[in-house]
């Protein structure tokens, strides 16, 4: 795995309200399993092989960056992958799950109504019975591996900051860092989903398990949505087209997009005091944007 360096923004707004944004890289990771999705994968693999089995079965939608990096994973580090999928197959395949096939993964399409069986036991037991005993990982790789590896982000951020924030789907990563963080810091989560306020006990939950904590360092900022997971408004595009220009820095509209687009809000609110130094966490993602531009006939 390549660095993920820490890297700072400039902009007249930040000048202006004297605030420090600096982004850690975890989109340069790795070309196909960057970001949270290595960070998420790298102890289930381990478990996986210290189980010796020689198959991953994991869960998505038709877009998902999880499905891409199990895929690229399985292929990098010798397991075959099984992606089951929500929906029904569509021809032609859409990037991400061309990507996925072209890494050796194998793709089965379950209805909505069976995938919401995923978490039940059962159903799971059918699922080992067909596929031979894989190992499984959960839909968006969120477990309490997942959260252990995402406690790893933090662990290379050489800078004193008073604020970290990162982008939400499952939860697991933002679980990660306020584990690692014990108390300290502020934490912010932007949800891509709406409603996202539903998290807030998930997050709680997978805190608990990993060590059995509960903190109050953190709050999730559910008013970036857009609409609902995958759901975008022009303004969003504007600023991830102007984000790039600027910063060099490449963002997707489902979750980084949002999160960056939240955090100026905050800052021209006046939300963080003068002075804050602030450190946002690119979840990469990246992937996803050849699919969006395909969905939407918009570019990204």
């Amino acid at each position: 795995m390549m660095e993920a360096p820490l890297q700072q923004l400039k902009h007249p707004l930040l000048d202006e309200q004297s605030i420090e944004l600096w982004v850690k890289r975890e989109d340069l990771l790795h070309p196909a399993i960057s970001g949270n999705k290595w960070r998420k994968l790298k102890y289930n693999l381990q478990q996986a092989r210290s189980e010796n089995k020689d198959t991953l079965l994991t869960f998505g939608g038709a877009y998902s960056n999880h499905i891409a990096a199990t895929a690229a994973a399985g292929q990098e580090f010798g397991f075959r992958t099984i992606g089951i999928i929500r929906g029904e197959e569509h021809e032609p395949l859409n990037p991400t799950l061309q990507f996925a096939i072209s890494r050796g993964m194998q793709l089965h399409y379950i209805s909505r109504e069976q995938y919401r069986l995923k978490d039940d036991a059962n159903f799971l037991e059918e699922l080992s019975q067909k596929y031979k005993q894989p190992y499984f990982i959960p839909e968006g790789g969120t477990n309490a591996l997942a959260v252990k590896g995402c406690t790893e982000i933090v662990e290379d951020i050489n800078i004193a900051y008073d604020y970290i924030c990162c982008a939400c789907g499952t939860g697991g990563t933002i679980a990660g860092i306020i584990a690692v963080l014990d108390g300290e810091k502020q934490v912010l989560g932007f949800p891509a989903l709406k409603g996202g306020n539903f998290l807030q006990k998930e997050i709680e939950a997978l805190i608990l398990k990993y060590n059995g904590k509960k903190y109050s360092n953190w709050q999730l900022l559910t008013d970036y949505h857009f609409g609902g997971y995958a759901k975008v408004k022009p303004e969003l595009l504007d600023f991830i087209y102007t984000f790039q220009k600027q910063h060099h820095i490449l963002l997707e509209p489902i979750y980084t997009g949002k999160m960056f687009f939240g955090l100026f809000d905050l800052i021209k609110q006046g939300y963080f005091k003068s002075g804050s130094r602030i450190v946002a966490i690119h979840t990469g993602g990246l992937q996803g944007n050849a699919g969006f531009k395909e969905r939407l006939g918009v570019e990204v």
